[in-house]
């Protein structure tokens, strides 16, 4: 990123709201620092990164809306199964697209389910890159004000992505664990 600037951040945030496992926490932090050492512009950083994130998001958002609904039928999943989640889609969708763009690991994966919701291309660009501009506006800020601390701030912020993962890891367990045992009743 350091030799490539801006478009490196576009570049490596685009891949991971493309589904695409890099994560956005080391990116956007490192482009925070790279503002600290006066090698970018913070609202620049910003509105790159959370551009980018948009562009990958469309990507995630197509698959998900011209791939999965046939991949899932052909699995098994009945068609009132995938209309139930067309329509807690459609009720929800439009706090869980913003919100979850504050999210760590959810932010990435929230484009495919809009997208087999087929929710409004308008309004998914629209929450998309609200919901991502405060999440680059602060972890740009960190990396900002980490500056001369670098070493240390990379160090901490790397276990974060594991903690989440093993988080949801343990919740999907929790929820096939309990779909199991209402089955078997």
């Amino acid at each position: 990123m350091a030799a490539h600037g801006l478009s490196a951040v576009f570049g490596l945030m685009v891949l991971e709201s493309a589904c695409i496992p890099v994560p956005s926490e080391v990116t956007m932090v490192y482009a925070g620092y790279l503002v600290s050492q006066g090698d970018m512009v913070f609202w620049q950083a910003v509105l790159v990164g959370a551009l980018a994130n948009l562009v990958g998001s469309w990507i995630a958002w197509a698959a998900g809306a011209y791939g999965v609904d046939a991949i899932w039928l052909r699995s098994g999943h009945s068609r009132a199964r995938i209309d139930q989640a067309h329509r807690w889609f459609e009720r929800y969708g439009t706090r869980v697209v913003f919100f979850s763009r504050m999210l760590p690991v959810i932010r990435t994966f929230i484009s495919l389910p809009a997208g087999i919701a087929r929710m409004p291309l308008a309004r998914f660009t629209v929450l998309t890159f609200l919901g991502c501009l405060p999440w680059c506006l602060m972890l740009v800020g960190v990396g900002d004000a980490a500056g001369a601390n670098w070493d240390t701030w990379h160090r901490r912020l790397g276990y974060l992505d594991y903690v989440v993962v093993a988080a949801l890891l343990a919740a999907a367990g929790w929820w096939l664990l309990r779909r199991r045992r209402a089955a078997a009743v």
